[in-house]
Formats: structure tokens, sequence, C-alpha cells
């Protein structure tokens, strides 16, 4: 058993309900809704990605639990969050096992068109228009604003512990982020996340 790892590090969580948490971030390799190469983002389900996921190691189980304990270090309520990529195309049962018995909560970052695994602590989705949601329940909707073909009211009836509008990052990042903020003046069910790990020049 191995998995395909981009990266693996040590920094805070920069968006969402739980920014500015101690964790480290497992970058899984691939996807499903885009290949990562630029040639093909035009014709991507998902077309706005802005992360590296192409290539990186292959890790056994062991190694991979042992590299995410060594990063965390002796600090108290070990963390770790699983992202990708989509990381639900790696992600099984004997991993998020090993995590938890290491001693870490287990949070994930996924687009939601897999299930995500029932023992994940704290599950974060970011829905992309023209994709097949089937993880519709979880603490955290994250929807990168504005995406054509997904507008937060199609969210309605979703269950989830926070909902996050976050402007879509690139040339007009400042009219999605007034349009972000706008949205969820007009709607309290929505507060606004922003990437506060580019504002301070962590990843």
């Amino acid at each position: 058993m191995s998995y395909a790892i981009k990266e693996i590090f040590l920094t805070l969580q920069g968006e969402g309900a739980r920014a500015g948490r101690r964790a480290v971030f497992v970058r899984f390799s691939g996807c499903n809704l885009w290949s990562g190469r630029e040639d093909d983002r035009a014709k991507a389900t998902c077309t706005f990605c802005d992360t590296d996921f192409v290539g990186g190691d292959r890790y056994s189980l062991d190694a991979l639990v042992a590299e995410v304990a060594h990063l965390w270090g002796t600090a108290h309520a070990p963390y770790v969050v699983l992202t990708g990529g989509e990381p639900m195309l790696q992600v099984d049962e004997p991993l998020v096992a090993a995590l938890k018995d290491a001693g870490f909560e287990v949070a994930i970052e996924t687009n939601g068109t897999l299930p995500v695994q029932p023992a994940i602590d704290w599950v974060c989705v970011s829905p992309k228009a023209g994709a097949k949601v089937v993880q519709r329940t979880g603490n955290e909707l994250k929807l990168v604003y504005p995406q054509a073909g997904a507008d937060p009211g199609d969210f309605a009836g979703w269950k989830f512990d926070n909902f996050f509008l976050q402007p879509m990052d690139g040339a007009h990042l400042a009219e999605n982020t007034a349009a972000a903020v706008q949205r969820c003046i007009e709607d309290s069910r929505w507060r606004l996340s922003v990437q506060t790990h580019k504002m301070v020049g962590i990843r």
C-alpha cells in the first residue's frame, strides 16, 4: 500500500473556520476535475485551481504517518489536513486509522465528488460547478465565488455547520471579493473566507 504525495509541510491553516490553526498539510497528487497540466485547463471541469498537485513521491502507510508525526513534533493537539488535488482518490480507512492512532485529529479538504471516509473528524467540501457532489454533509462548505453555474442558493438544503464564500483568486480578485462581501451581507447564512496564508506569505 502506498500513496502518491506532492508535498507534506507544517504551516497554519489559511482558510475557513480554522484559519490560523497550526496544521500539517498532506497534499495528495492527482485530481479528478483537472489533470494539473496547463494545456488541459480550459477544458477541465475545474478551470481555476491555484495549486500544483502534479508529481511528488510515493510513501508507504508507515512512512507517511511517520513523516506527519515528525513534522508535528511534540506540540499539543496534533492536527493534520489531507488535501490535494483530490485526496479522496487515495485516502482510505487504514490511513485515517493510522493517523488517529498516532494522536492526530484528521481533517480533509475535498471537492465532494467522492464520499469521505466516515472516521475523518473535520470535513471541508469545496464544490465545483459542473461536478456532481455526493458529499453533501460536513463541517464546512467553502464555495469559491463567483462561479458560473454554482450559485450560493443552490446549496440551501445541504447539511454543513459552516457556509463560506471564498473570493476567486486571479486578475479579478478585488471585484470578486467585493461580490462575495455583498452576498454575505445579503444572506447571513454565508460567511466570508479569505486566503490568509497568501496575505502573510506562507503556504
